[in-house]
């Protein structure tokens, strides 16, 4: 179990009170049900020996529990990347933010270990005791809740839906999202009924945020040209690198209900549509951050 899981009763109790301060950071999986959910889920509360509680998204589909439709798993904010914690912590807590912003389908734990620069053995170690699971199913789960959100909230179709999350074929996706979630990838679609714009994807962002103030200090250093800040949004032009291509294009940020943002991409930037998807978590340091590869 991971280190800084809370006591079940402590768990029990955020999960009772909705503590969108642990939303991300806490999940609760629901052995009647099979599901897993965060802890600002609204669905009825479940009996407490019923629950079993989980640091990741990652550690409770490893105990085969899958995403709630409600609540979306997909849309919880990632915990912050710094901290002070030992070296062995730090390094696993790096790789961690390396996988969430992979976009190689044939990436592996030799990849990940020389990113870091400590030995594949013992990036498996330190991970496995920091995270509750291997590198290659964290990165397993982060590709197949990406997948989830752009099924959920694009029209793109289910091939660049796989390319997006970071698969190497449609076959390998299809077999990933059936084994994990005992759902057909078309079927999610048609539950989700999607009437957004094509160019449109909805992601999550961690709570309490100051939307007001942070567009109010954006606004008056918006760059010409390249920058634009209006009520409630913020658009930009940015250039990614995705599979060795370059694509450019612009980026808008919406806010809309609280703990959501609603992404409106320009086509260009759609074969890239996973990086800024996995790199919006980054909100507290800018909206449209998009790691090393954003200009």
């Amino acid at each position: 179990m991971h280190p800084e899981i809370l006591p079940p009763d402590a768990a029990y109790a955020v999960l009772q009170a909705h503590d969108m301060r642990f939303d991300g950071r806490l999940f609760v999986g629901v052995t009647s049900t099979g599901v897993y959910c965060r802890p600002v889920c609204r669905v009825r509360l479940p009996r407490r020996e019923n629950c079993r509680f989980f640091a990741t998204a990652a550690q409770a589909e490893a105990e085969r529990f899958r995403p709630c439709m409600k609540c979306r798993p997909e849309l919880a904010p990632r915990p912050l990347a710094w901290t002070t914690m030992d070296a062995s912590r730090t390094l696993a807590q790096q790789a961690a933010a390396w996988l969430d912003t992979c976009d190689d389908p044939e990436a592996s734990v030799e990849d990940l270990a020389r990113h870091v620069g400590i030995t594949s053995r013992h990036l498996r170690r330190i991970f496995q005791a920091e995270h509750g699971v291997s590198p290659l199913q964290y990165l397993q789960t982060r590709r197949l809740l990406l997948a989830k959100a752009l099924l959920t909230d694009s029209t793109l179709p289910v091939q660049e839906v796989a390319h997006a999350a970071g698969f190497a074929s449609l076959r390998r996706f299809n077999a990933a999202f059936i084994e994990h979630y005992r759902l057909q990838p078309t079927a999610l679609r048609r539950e989700g009924g999607s009437n957004v714009p094509a160019s449109r994807l909805r992601l999550g962002y961690r709570e309490p945020y100051d939307v007001a103030g942070v567009l109010a200090f954006l606004a008056p250093r918006a760059i010409a040209g390249i920058e634009r800040v209006e009520e409630g949004a913020v658009t930009r032009t940015i250039a990614l690198t995705h599979a060795g291509q370059r694509h450019a294009g612009w980026l808008r940020v919406r806010f809309e209900r609280a703990g959501q943002v609603a992404v409106d991409l320009s086509p260009a930037l759609w074969p890239a549509v996973g990086k800024p998807a996995r790199c919006c978590h980054l909100l507290a340091a800018a909206p449209w951050a998009a790691g090393d590869s954003a200009r």
